[in-house]
């Protein structure tokens, strides 16, 4: 922790400590749902529950950095507020509860880095999610840290050091959303926020054992961006069960009058709480076309395999598919790298950026226009390619990524080619349902002989969050997943 300590609203941004030898206690908060029903039940205080967060949140800054900005003062003093609207009788989803969002995220009074070094001012306005949040109640405890404008499955740089996996320090909790992942994992907070452009919140639920949801595209405003990264990103919910992950997706959901995208509302609680019915489960090995090679590290395999015995123990038929990705791949980078393009033109000092975001700076810039436009017209036509596998099947399930979590800097002082072709290699099975904008969730696999954690995707067509949900609920109850923490130093 810094020797300033953070100040309301636009105190300095929390820094990384030298000091990596303690990892936080493995007794987590109580989750979402058992914060709010403490809360209405007038057992706890929000402000018990919000100093409680702030307190983890310093105690385990030294060792995980998953935090950018803290809001101390401002949270505690909507902690007393919501604790008056609490003794008068009024009641909120999550009236009280302490959350984290991002920091792509705008939270009034904060800068939002996104992951970049330098000076931002603070934003004017909070963001729709946001606003949605603190309208079901929430109390936003702060920002998490996020890798340079969400580009890689790592949350690591020179603007805030190393986030790290509160399950081995030694290793990455995953990116983009690697902050909020770290810190729900960690039990410093309930839940948070992440962001999902190329499996942004799949991908650190994978490596830190959480359940993570990539909604469909509009289903979590952007706002105030209305297409962000060409259509490719979506908010999501992290959290260590579904319940809790659905109870934030209730909550964060819904469109700014302005927003491109506004799919029909779904009430995903009521999803966690409904049986599934007997499915059609697609298993699928092999990912789209990368050029690396990738395939599934064997543990990750075993452990992906068992998962998939479960299923079928639980009475879904499951049997192994391929999905017709094709060259989806043409259509994905021109995408992501002009939406890197557009995002990094806005950095008041673009010498600060890494030097492989000013490659795909250059990259995107070349790209966009006419090919990114062409990109995106292929996206109807993938639509029909790739849905036809939901012609015979109900969800199709994949390793979330094809390796464990990396260690921290692994990605060092490689060139912008190489770290492309090093995270393909990892992480080639999420991207495409982000070209689709279909929903997709990350469930607890189970663990490498190490003790590392791995995950497994369920992937839906269009607007499938419901079935999704309800299966990933049923898996829960049977593997109870959520009784694994972190371990003690």
């Amino acid at each position: 922790m810094s020797s300033a300590e953070p100040t309301e609203q636009t105190g300095p941004a929390l820094r990384p400590h030298a000091d990596r030898d303690r990892v936080p206690a493995p007794a987590p908060m109580p989750g979402l749902a058992e914060c709010a029903r403490l809360l209405a039940d007038s057992t706890t205080t929000s402000t018990a529950l919000v100093a409680d967060a702030l307190a983890r949140i310093q105690a385990a800054h030294p060792t995980l950095n998953a935090f950018r900005h803290l809001r101390a003062e401002a949270a505690l003093a909507e902690a007393a507020e919501a604790d008056r609207r609490l003794a008068a009788g009024e009641r909120l989803p999550l009236l009280g509860v302490p959350v984290a969002v991002k920091d792509d995220t705008d939270v009034a009074g904060l800068p939002t880095h996104f992951g970049c070094d330098g000076e931002r001012p603070p934003a004017a306005t909070d963001s729709e999610a946001v606003r949605r949040l603190r309208a079901a109640g929430a109390v936003i405890v702060g920002k998490t840290n996020s890798c340079e404008l969400g580009q890689w499955p790592f949350t690591e740089g020179p603007a805030f050091g190393a986030t790290r996996n509160p399950w081995n320090t030694a290793h990455t909790p995953g990116g983009s959303s690697g902050g909020s992942a770290a810190a729900v994992a960690a039990g410093l907070v309930p839940a948070a926020l992440g962001s999902d452009g190329a499996g942004s919140v799949r991908i650190p639920a994978a490596w830190t054992h959480l359940v993570g949801i990539k909604p469909q595209r509009g289903r979590v405003s952007v706002h105030p961006h209305h297409d962000a990264f060409q259509g490719l990103t979506v908010n999501g919910p992290l959290a260590r069960t579904v319940a809790d992950a659905a109870l934030l997706l209730d909550a964060a959901a819904g469109a700014h009058p302005e927003d491109f995208h506004r799919p029909p509302a779904v009430r995903a609680s009521d999803a966690a709480r409904r049986d599934p019915g007997r499915l059609r489960i697609a298993l699928a090995w092999r990912p789209p076309l990368t050029l690396t090679g990738a395939g599934p590290d064997p543990e990750v395999r075993r452990a992906v395999a068992a998962l998939a015995e479960t299923l079928s123990r639980l009475g879904h038929h499951v049997e192994e598919a391929r999905p017709r990705y094709g060259l989806i791949g043409l259509a994905f980078v021109p995408r992501a790298t002009a939406g890197i393009a557009e995002f990094a033109a806005r950095h008041p000092e673009p010498a600060l950026l890494d030097p492989r975001t000013r490659s795909a700076l250059r990259t995107g810039t070349r790209l966009g226009g006419r090919v990114v436009r062409a990109a995106r017209a292929r996206e109807v036509r993938q639509h029909h390619r790739i849905g036809a596998l939901f012609d015979g099947y109900d969800v199709l399930l994949t390793p979330t990524t094809a390796a464990p979590p990396p260690r921290i800097g692994t990605f060092d002082r490689l060139s912008a080619w190489r770290t492309d072709v090093t995270m393909a290699a990892a992480c080639p099975y999420a991207w495409p349902w982000n070209v689709l904008g279909w929903p997709g969730i990350n469930v607890p696999a189970g663990f490498t002989r190490s003790g590392l954690p791995v995950g497994a995707q369920l992937l839906g067509p269009s607007r499938s969050e419901e079935r999704l949900i309800a299966l990933a609920a049923q898996l829960e109850d049977d593997l109870r997943w959520y009784d694994h923490c972190p371990p003690s130093p």
